[in-house]
């Protein structure tokens, strides 16, 4: 009998509430979910049903009020603010809808920082081999207002990519690209995967992105919903 792995990253019984001027609002209640290593997981449902908030939840950007999550057989529920940003240093890479690349720095600052923060020798160095990897390799002493938005976000990707981290999660990487450049960005996200093996977790509203991964959760109103409820090809685009 062959053992199963342990999950790369697991959540149990996940709740997320937050106080707003309204009063309590529930955003995720009682989510479940293990992802296996070297798994694409794409994350959909409609506009507020808390497909960001989850992934922020696994990237430990948010913390949950219930629950605990463990990645990598770490549990990060309670580890402090710094403990959480070397833990993300040395095992994520975070891809945003809005790039957040830094606008004082060029497109090679941009992508070596992490690894410099991670004490990388060679920061530079790698910065322009993903730069090249990325097709921006004529680009790397551009700033961020020099480049069109498709550009940006490939920096954005190349920085996520060169600590080599072993999840890489995405939200919304195409929201804010036309069909063309999305497309792009899409086969270079997953190229970025293949080359390094990493476990990709995405948020999208994009039917066919969403088609191209492993398997599909869909949210609605802060649950998971029945499988034979999340037609990722058919509901993505809500």
């Amino acid at each position: 009998m062959t053992d199963t792995p342990d999950p790369i990253l697991s959540l149990s019984d996940i709740d997320l509430s937050l106080d707003g001027n309204a009063g309590r609002v529930d955003i995720l209640k009682g989510i479940t979910l293990d992802v296996a290593a070297g798994e694409t997981l794409g994350l959909v449902g409609p506009s507020g049903s808390g497909k960001s908030s989850l992934l922020m939840l696994m990237g430990g950007l948010d913390r949950a009020t219930g629950g605990r999550v463990r990645v990598l057989g770490c549990d990060i529920t309670d580890l402090d603010e710094d403990a959480l940003a070397r833990f993300r240093r040395d095992h994520m890479g975070v891809v945003f809808q809005s790039f957040h690349l830094i606008p004082t720095m060029t497109a090679l600052e941009n992508v070596a920082t992490p690894l410099e923060l991670a004490g990388a020798a060679d920061a530079f160095e790698r910065a322009r081999a993903e730069l090249a990897a990325v097709g921006l390799a004529s680009r790397a002493d551009h700033y961020p207002a020099q480049m069109s938005g498709g550009e940006q976000q490939r920096v954005a990707l190349a920085r996520a990519a060169a600590p080599r981290p072993a999840i890489l999660l995405a939200d919304e990487p195409t929201g804010n690209l036309d069909g063309t450049t999305g497309q792009a960005i899409m086969d270079l996200l997953f190229g970025l995967r293949d080359r390094h093996g990493a476990t990709l977790i995405l948020v999208t509203h994009a039917p066919d992105l969403a088609a191209r991964c492993d398997r599909v959760i869909r949210l609605e109103d802060g649950r998971i919903a029945p499988e034979d409820r999340a037609d990722a090809q058919s509901e993505a685009a809500e």
